[in-house]
């Protein structure tokens, strides 16, 4: 009986997953003369679940890595935002630092192009059959195996990588879940406000930002306390005047809230995504994605010129100390936004201040890191635990 033929190609970096994290993985090693395989199951342009904001601090990562700005011409600009507290405008902030949404599909294929233009070789389309993560091998569905001496997950929340090395792909304790719809309501302008809504369901947030053709409207938090979230999304869509019988909705998980302190084993690291590296307080993952898929190949740049492939995770690790300082503040801060007895007060505090908006705002532009603000909440957490406890405990014992 006659055996198939195995094709084998050899690599100095493998990257899964052509998101923005494995494309900015890709464009910044094949720039720097490595070879890369990049593979994604997908064939691109592909469809992206994402409310496609794209802050400055991901545009500020963007010029840094190529030198230039963005093609502006895949995003809309917003410049007004309106915070809301359970369907009740806290404050609608005009002349914002200017932030813009996207669509994943156009974005995405931007990205990956860039990463082949720089010389990253093509496995689009290729689904992924076994990962080795001893000798950094990949079997590909059509027989194909790919070597690496360093490999780079970067294949999103369910990573098979993360799976091959931790036995699973995230902690369910910790994970979150964000349902969404597209819809094209007419009174959703493109250009308009961005809305965001904290309590809109237990511990998280919904969100609409318009865009182009169509508005995405989303709710999403951690599923420890909210395991059933589609009364909250029909109850967030019902504020923005959206029939909910009319809506596809959509989910997908959300690493919200948690990230790997070490995120990869030997010559094998994860970004994006697949770390865990989204912002808590926000929900905002592509600037971390784009940040850490570059952080990931100049580790694997210096650990392979030193011919040291092992020593490539404690390089990522250093490169993403300042990352993960700011993730554990915003975790902090997400515990007063978003526990049940201090949100009201929180809410009031934040309607009240322009300073925490302030703040808030110069993170999501990339302006700041959530030092100062992490720093204005804590000077405010006595304040709202003795606010919260007048308001559920004197009123009680007043009646008596």
């Amino acid at each position: 009986m006659a055996v198939a033929s195995v094709s084998e190609r050899a690599f100095d970096v493998l990257v899964v997953g052509a998101g923005p994290a494995g494309a900015y993985a890709a464009v910044t090693a094949a720039k720097a003369g490595l070879t890369v395989a990049l593979i994604d199951k997908a064939r691109f342009p592909r469809d992206k679940l994402c409310g496609g904001l794209f802050t400055g601090r991901a545009r500020n990562v963007f010029s840094v890595i190529h030198g230039h700005d963005i093609d502006m011409a895949l995003f809309d600009q917003h410049s007004a935002l309106e915070f809301f507290f359970h369907g009740t405008s806290l404050d609608r902030m005009q002349d914002v630092p200017p932030m813009f949404t996207t669509m994943r599909r156009p974005f995405d294929a931007s990205l990956r192009d860039l990463a082949l233009a720089a010389g990253a070789v093509d496995f689009a389309g290729q689904r992924i059959a076994n990962v080795e993560t001893g000798p950094n091998c990949l079997g590909l569905a059509d027989g194909t195996r790919l070597t690496g001496r360093i490999l780079i997950g970067a294949d999103g929340v369910n990573s098979m990588v993360a799976r091959a090395l931790f036995g699973q792909a995230y902690d369910r304790a910790t994970i979150g879940f964000a349902l969404e719809v597209e819809t094209e309501a007419l009174h959703l302008r493109p250009g308009g406000d961005l809305q965001v809504s904290f309590g809109a369901v237990k511990g998280g947030y919904g969100w609409s930002f318009p865009k182009r053709h169509s508005t995405t409207v989303g709710v999403g938090g951690p599923v420890a306390l909210t395991p059933n979230m589609r009364p909250g999304l029909d109850r967030y869509l019902s504020d923005c005047g959206i029939p909910s019988a009319a809506c596809t909705v959509k989910g997908h998980l959300l690493p919200v809230g948690d990230f790997r302190a070490v995120p990869g084993q030997g010559a094998v690291l994860l970004a994006g995504d697949a770390a865990g590296l989204v912002d808590p307080v926000t929900g905002e993952g592509i600037a971390h994605a784009m940040q850490s898929g570059q952080f990931a190949a100049l580790s694997a740049l210096e650990a392979l010129a030193s011919d040291a492939p092992a020593t490539v995770l404690d390089l990522y690790r250093a490169r993403l100390r300042d990352m993960h300082r700011g993730l554990r503040m915003a975790r902090q801060i997400r515990h007063v936004i978003y526990a049940r007895p201090l949100q009201a007060s929180f809410a009031r505090s934040f309607r009240n201040s322009t300073v925490l908006k302030a703040m808030y705002l110069d993170v999501l532009a990339g302006r700041a890191e959530y030092t100062a603000l992490f720093r204005a909440v804590l000077r405010r957490t006595p304040r709202l635990i003795l606010r919260a406890a007048r308001q559920t405990i004197l009123p009680a014992h007043v009646g008596r």
